[in-house]
């Protein structure tokens, strides 16, 4: 332990290489390494530990590896009492066949935000959203949701950030904040990625609690800012229901 931290190096390290699986199914040592930011040593090492504990499996005929069966073993066990991604799903389902649009449920985690759920459009082109993507918190419509709507000292961490990016307005994005507290949701046009855009509005729980940002994305030239002025009350009555099913 080092500087009073009650972590351990090698148990980082090793988390540090299964977050390296968050949307990639099979990586090269080498990959890992770059990801993990470590030595290729230090990861081969970790990597055999990992695979004796069926943590990570090895493809003996590729040299790749992918996440092994003793996580779904752990993962059998969640709990899926209170978990917004299950108990929503059913609504999500239903909002996704009355836009036609991907749905996906957005929550905060520290700085970032985490798709936990996600419908896929029916469309033939079609924006993918990945569940487990993590995506930063100063951008896009989801985002300034999860921040308009939370307590102001994650606006004052996320304003203060060393990953804030140089040339992003920090009043322009504070007035995004007002504007979306005041008209209860948020639009974004090619915001974090071209070609897409995306319409949000908070899931509040029974006591008033933010508890996630639900989003409709889809191709900006399906998706327009005019339509999703149109749909917005329709995603935020949604969300309004969603919020009734949570405690």
């Amino acid at each position: 332990m080092e500087d009073g931290k009650l972590t351990v190096r090698a148990v980082e390290r090793a988390l540090d290489i299964m977050l390296c699986f968050t949307g990639a199914s099979e990586l090269t040592l080498t990959e890992i390494a770059s990801r993990a930011g470590l030595h290729k040593s230090t990861v081969h090492r970790l990597l055999a530990s990992l695979e004796g504990k069926g943590f990570i499996m090895r493809d003996g005929s590729t040299d790749k590896y992918r996440l092994g069966y003793r996580l779904w073993e752990l993962s059998a066990n969640l709990s899926k009492e209170g978990d917004p991604g299950v108990i929503l799903l059913p609504e999500m389902e239903r909002l996704r066949d009355q836009l036609g649009e991907t749905i996906s449920l957005y929550v905060q985690d520290g700085l970032v935000r985490v798709r936990v759920q996600a419908v896929q459009s029916n469309h033939a082109i079609r924006r993918v959203a990945p569940v487990g993507a993590r995506m930063p918190l100063y951008v896009g419509a989801s985002s300034k949701v999860l921040v308009a709507f939370a307590e102001p000292a994650l606006q004052e961490q996320l304003l203060a950030s060393a990953d804030w990016p140089t040339g992003l307005d920090k009043t322009a994005f504070l007035q995004q904040l007002s504007d979306t507290r005041r008209a209860g949701f948020a639009t974004s046009v090619e915001e974090r990625e071209p070609g897409a855009a995306a319409v949000a509005a908070p899931v509040l729980d029974r006591g008033g609690r933010l508890v996630a940002a639900l989003a409709v994305s889809g191709p900006a030239n399906r998706l327009t800012l005019e339509l999703m002025q149109e749909q917005a009350p329709l995603i935020v009555e949604a969300a309004r229901r969603m919020g009734t099913m949570l405690r």
